[in-house]
């Protein structure tokens, strides 16, 4: 049989190729005569490791959107995203997650500088100690966490922020000036262990803790929606599980309309089949919280996420996320 080629786009980030590799040899496994092509971008968010994402139209803006272009053009059959870099809020017309692979640990941990010790960062409530992460939903936990813990900006691949935190490297403001150096991070264990980090890892954030983003863990790959030989030949690796934890996560974004600046989570459990979804909206001070859990049928994840969506906004998820709107 002659070989199927299949152009796969992707970031140039050592997690981001660590994920494509393993999609390419799951593909190959699954089907020998595929020859899996990774076509590597620099994404905005990849060249600009110092601005905030928003102005870049946040994660969808900052590393997605490129790649995304790249497919609909027709220059690559498949393209490789971390789900929770695709934006929920918005449709893409012309493309559809053909597959997703089988959910990585969702939980986030924290990463110290040497000398530190989480014991230290409980014990303190945070005083006298500083976190750096770029998300604003760890960051709106952190502070719930820990209440006297001064939150700052920090950008970088994971291998990158590690080094930094390690080395007690300031973080470059957009605009000039920098803060820090950071005495620990919130990153995801996932990641770490992606990047061959995960012995880095000095504490792991319980779900109830710290509740996912959206999608953590979920390595998806999005293709063209007439494409039906990709589409297929991606079926074979498609994790059923984890689609419909994707599908069910993703549909609560949708109903709060929630963008890049609101710190939503949320997260399901498939048992059998029954899917339990919990999700939650916080302020960006992590003061107020909104959350709500409920369970259904696995087969039908969308009405899941709906109902928990629309539950949130009964309880006033909207003021929340409208205030966490930038001017």
């Amino acid at each position: 049989m002659a070989a199927i080629v299949l152009r796969i786009g992707t970031r140039k980030s050592a997690m981001a190729l660590a994920q494509t590799e393993e999609i390419a040899r799951r593909l190959t496994a699954a089907i020998p005569a595929v020859d899996v092509e990774i076509v590597k971008f620099e994404t905005t968010g990849d060249a600009d490791q110092t601005s905030k994402l928003l102005p870049h139209g946040g994660k969808g803006g900052a590393f997605v959107a490129e790649i995304r272009q790249a497919v609909l053009a027709g220059q690559l059959h498949a393209a490789m995203h971390s789900l929770k870099d695709m934006p929920g809020n918005e449709d893409t017309p012309g493309l559809v997650i053909g597959a997703t692979l089988s959910r990585d640990p969702p939980s986030d941990v924290l990463v110290l500088r040497p000398g530190v010790s989480a014991e230290d960062i409980w014990r303190s409530r945070g005083h006298g100690f500083k976190i750096g992460t770029n998300a604003v939903r760890r960051a709106a936990y952190a502070r719930r966490l820990f209440p006297e813990i001064e939150v700052i900006h920090y950008r970088g691949a994971a291998d990158t922020r590690v080094r930094k935190l390690d080395n007690s490297e300031m973080q470059r403001l957009p605009g000039g000036g920098a803060v820090g150096p950071a005495d620990a991070l919130i990153m995801a264990r996932s990641g770490l262990e992606r990047v061959g980090l995960a012995d880095r890892i000095a504490y792991e954030f319980s779900i109830r803790e710290m509740l996912p983003a959206v999608g953590q863990g979920i390595v998806a790959v999005e293709c063209a929606a007439q494409d039906w030989e990709t589409r297929r030949i991606l079926s074979c690796i498609d994790d059923s599980d984890s689609h419909q934890s994707a599908e069910a996560e993703r549909e609560v974004l949708w109903v709060l309309n929630g963008h890049c600046n609101s710190p939503v989570a949320g997260f399901s459990v498939i048992e059998g089949t029954q899917m339990s979804l919990t999700a939650s909206v916080l302020d960006e001070a992590g003061a107020m919280i909104i959350e709500v859990s409920r369970s259904g049928p696995a087969n039908r994840p969308r009405e899941l996420g709906r109902a928990v969506g629309l539950e949130l906004l009964a309880k006033g998820a909207a003021a929340i996320i409208e205030r966490s709107r930038p001017p």
